[in-house]
């Protein structure tokens, strides 16, 4: 019952916070430069037609009647339609997002498997090698554009060295997409045996994977250093010091109790990457949600930008409420 409390106060506030990103992502996109109809029509549309496209829009009706009326749709499942495609947005969507997720899961869990491995052991170690290694990685990181170190690792990795495909797409040009099960391509080609599709897609994720991952260990790297080391300066790791625990079981101790912040710093991290990594989308050609968004914006295709934006409100929604979850697991405050 308290977990069920507990969930209930969270779900009432998803719904207005849905809508308030709505709204405001509606009225800024309509800031954008831009006439969809004259974009639409082309250069040599008179001015009639423009005025009768733009009616048939509802471009001409006032703004608060516009976003009422595009909140009912929503409500209806209903997105629009983007005029680039000439498809539901939805169904767009549907298409695209499974490459962004793979693309971002991936980098994440890259980013944990270096981040919080350097972190420990750099809060646990006050000078030395790893402690300065720690220290200089998180800089670099820090201030690495992650679009520059894709091209810095295209370059490399394919311009130089020829070790990895032409960073265009997500599998090679003579190979078959795998009948799609889950939207990724790697994991519905090992769902379907198809070994030549898998390692051509293993071969296209190296880099984009490598790129946001190397950038997103950065932060994780921090947050578990810092976070440790203030857990380890506590007065119950120091009794569990005196009582004479194990130095492992300490740590473990330790970890267990960072471990709050480091989720907290993940969730935003994956959250910033399902819209943020959509540089690195462009350099691979990846053909992800981000990408859809972009020309959208550029082609001042509104319908999509503001599919994309509820869509990832949804998932960073689920995500916060996944880490609510965890928290309640894991600190038995929230149980009180």
């Amino acid at each position: 019952m308290r977990l069920l409390r507990y969930i209930g106060r969270r779900l009432v506030f998803v719904v207005p916070q849905l809508i308030g990103i709505i709204v405001v992502s509606f009225f800024l996109i309509k800031l954008i430069p831009g006439d969809p109809a004259v974009l639409m029509l082309g250069p040599n549309a008179t001015s009639d037609s423009i005025a009768a496209l733009r009616d048939q829009l509802g471009l001409t009706k006032p703004l608060y009647e516009q976003i009422l009326i595009y909140l009912g749709n929503v409500s209806h499942g209903n997105l629009g339609k983007s005029w680039q495609t000439a498809g539901n947005v939805a169904d767009d969507l549907l298409e695209r997002f499974p490459a962004t997720l793979e693309l971002v899961t991936l980098s994440m869990l890259l980013a944990l498997s270096i981040g919080i491995p350097l972190g420990t052991a750099a809060a646990t170690r006050q000078r030395g090698a790893v402690r300065k290694l720690a220290t200089y990685y998180g800089l670099l990181a820090g201030a690495t554009p992650d679009f520059w170190l894709a091209l810095v690792l295209v370059f490399v990795f394919y311009s130089v060295l020829h070790v990895v495909p032409p960073p265009l797409g997500r599998l090679d040009v003579v190979i078959s997409t795998p009948h799609a099960v889950t939207g990724s391509i790697l994991i519905d080609s090992l769902l379907t045996g198809d070994l030549t599709a898998t390692w051509s897609a293993l071969g296209h994720l190296l880099l984009p994977v490598l790129t946001l991952g190397l950038v997103s260990a950065g932060p994780i790297m921090k947050m578990t250093q810092s976070t440790m080391e203030r857990t380890l300066a506590s007065d119950f790791i120091r009794y569990a010091d005196i009582c004479g625990l194990p130095r492992h079981v300490v740590r473990r101790q330790a970890f267990r109790a960072s471990l709050p912040a480091i989720i907290t710093i993940v969730s935003v991290l994956y959250s910033y990457l399902i819209g943020g990594a959509v540089l690195v989308e462009i350099v691979f050609s990846w053909g992800g949600a981000g990408q859809y968004a972009v020309q959208g914006v550029l082609n001042a295709d509104i319908n999509p930008v503001l599919g994309f934006v509820i869509s990832a409100a949804l998932l960073s929604l689920v995500l916060y409420l996944v880490v609510d979850l965890l928290y309640f697991a894991l600190d038995p405050r929230t149980r009180a």
